[in-house]
């Protein structure tokens, strides 16, 4: 049952609701993941990647009410709970205990790196059916990169 309806043909509403449903849940993993690493860095640098992981949890929960409200908006009921989330991320667990500061910046890295991978597959999956929500995708694209950056400069 769908009470939204959607200007989109059926098709291109299909193609967009799956790229906007894949990328809530990795931006909802993301967010989950940065804040677990968050709780448990350790080492010299905590303070300078305590204070960056914070900024990708902002990133990451702003965008994932953008997506999630742009899905609804086409008549896709979003799916961000915790089961969705677990099966379909594409994000590799997060290291348990406390974690050195290095191996934040490397897991980070490595997230960010898959993430920004699977929003590029959206952003061309919906380049003919729905540049609207390209748009979107294109933006948070651009700011992952830009916070993959800089946990790899943290690295030079």
């Amino acid at each position: 049952m769908s009470v939204v309806t959607s200007t989109l043909p059926e098709d291109a509403r299909k193609t967009v609701g799956d790229a906007l449903q894949g990328a809530l849940v990795d931006l909802v993993d993301l967010s989950l993941v940065a804040k677990q690493v968050h709780w448990n860095i350790v080492g010299t640098r905590f303070r300078s990647v305590h204070l960056q992981l914070d900024d990708v949890v902002d990133t990451a929960r702003q965008y994932a009410d953008t997506i999630a409200e742009r899905a609804s908006a086409i008549g896709v009921s979003p799916d961000g709970r915790a089961e969705t989330v677990a099966k379909t991320s594409g994000i590799t667990t997060s290291p348990e205990g406390w974690v050195k500061d290095a191996d934040v910046v490397d897991f980070m890295v490595e997230a960010l790196g898959t993430v920004v991978g699977r929003m590029r597959d959206r952003i061309e999956a919906t380049d003919k059916p729905d540049p609207v929500s390209q748009d979107i995708l294109i933006g948070l694209t651009a700011d992952l990169e830009k916070h993959r950056w800089m946990f790899q400069a943290e690295t030079a």
